[in-house]
């Protein structure tokens, strides 16, 4: 990815990480390994575990710890009501930003 598409991914990251865990609970790597298989290869753990932790402070998930058949407990996220509230919020913006775009791109008035 270069410059512009990671500094837009940077932008939208949490509404995505939010969109699933919208399909199911899931913990760090896991969310990941799912992203990179569709497609966001550069995106790294770190910045996922980071973004975990301030969407766990901002209380739109909840946590369970689940023991791990290798190391420490997986800390498993749940998105709770508030995060469903707030990733509702993320498409309703996704969607105007996308339908301005998209007249600003066809060179709509």
């Amino acid at each position: 990815m270069g410059k512009q598409d990671t500094e837009m991914l940077k932008g939208v990251l949490e509404g995505i990480v939010l969109a699933v865990l919208a399909r199911r609970p899931a913990y760090g790597y896991e969310i990941t390994a799912w992203l990179r298989e569709r497609g966001f290869r550069d995106i790294a753990e770190g910045t996922i575990y980071a973004l975990l932790v301030r969407i766990e402070q901002r209380g739109l998930v909840d946590v369970e710890k689940v023991p791990s058949e290798k190391g420490p407990p997986r800390k498993v996220y749940t998105l709770n009501a508030q995060g469903e509230q707030s990733l509702g919020e993320f498409w309703r913006t996704w969607s105007f930003l996308a339908d301005r775009l998209e007249e600003l791109r066809r060179g709509e008035d």
